[in-house]
């Protein structure tokens, strides 16, 4: 049975293939220039393959993209879902569903409480929502980046379809922010790296091992 989970920003046959056997019910591929995880969409294609024949869903990671991108991720990895982790408004949103064919992820940005209004919007449109914590003022990506934020601020979060919890969590807290937070699926990708961008086989079945126990 999958796990609940999403690794993200995986860039190796090795580091797929720890997600795949710990039971990831997804991975993600980043597109974003400026992130240390980048890949070129034939690579990732070349590295999705066992994934999905394992029944793993297939995500990719954009930021803002234009058309000609999304177009050759679309035809190249042909993912599951497409994770829209930019400042995307939700008419944007609805042209990139249709033009791709391919479910949404919407990432926002929380700070506080009165962030998740924003959710309201995308629940109709997005397959999935994504918290991610706010990136401070001047960051050069808006993921990744390791932080946190409150997470009894979703306690009573109910949107119509399961969401992800992300920012900041790890193989040693995960237990606790899914149980504080009320998340029913997790998103990782720093926390199991050992530098960044590079993703450490122990650490994904370290956190994906915690999120199966938490799930129990």
């Amino acid at each position: 049975m999958h796990v609940p989970a999403k690794i993200c920003g995986l860039s190796t046959p090795e580091t797929v293939e720890a997600a795949v056997a710990c039971g990831a019910g997804f991975i993600g591929f980043n597109f974003f220039p400026a992130s240390p995880r980048f890949v070129e969409p034939e690579a990732a294609a070349r590295l999705a393959e066992p994934a999905r024949a394992a029944g793993v869903r297939i995500c990719a990671i954009t930021v803002d993209a234009g058309d000609e991108v999304l177009d050759r991720i679309a035809r190249i990895l042909r993912p599951d879902l497409i994770q829209l982790h930019g400042k995307e408004s939700l008419a944007r949103g609805s042209e990139v569903a249709r033009r791709t064919g391919v479910g949404l992820i919407r990432a926002l940005p929380v700070g506080s409480a009165a962030d998740l209004a924003a959710a309201g919007p995308w629940s109709d449109l997005a397959d999935h929502l994504l918290l991610d914590a706010r990136p401070p003022e001047g960051a050069g990506m808006t993921g990744g980046l390791g932080r946190a934020f409150d997470w009894t601020i979703t306690k009573d979060f109910r949107p119509p379809r399961p969401w992800f919890l992300a920012g900041g969590l790890d193989p040693w807290n995960i237990a606790e922010a899914l149980a504080t937070s009320g998340a029913p699926m997790a998103d990782v990708s720093s926390g199991v790296e050992r530098g960044p961008g590079l993703k450490d086989a122990s650490l994904i079945s370290a956190f994906l091992d915690a999120v199966r126990r938490a799930r129990q």
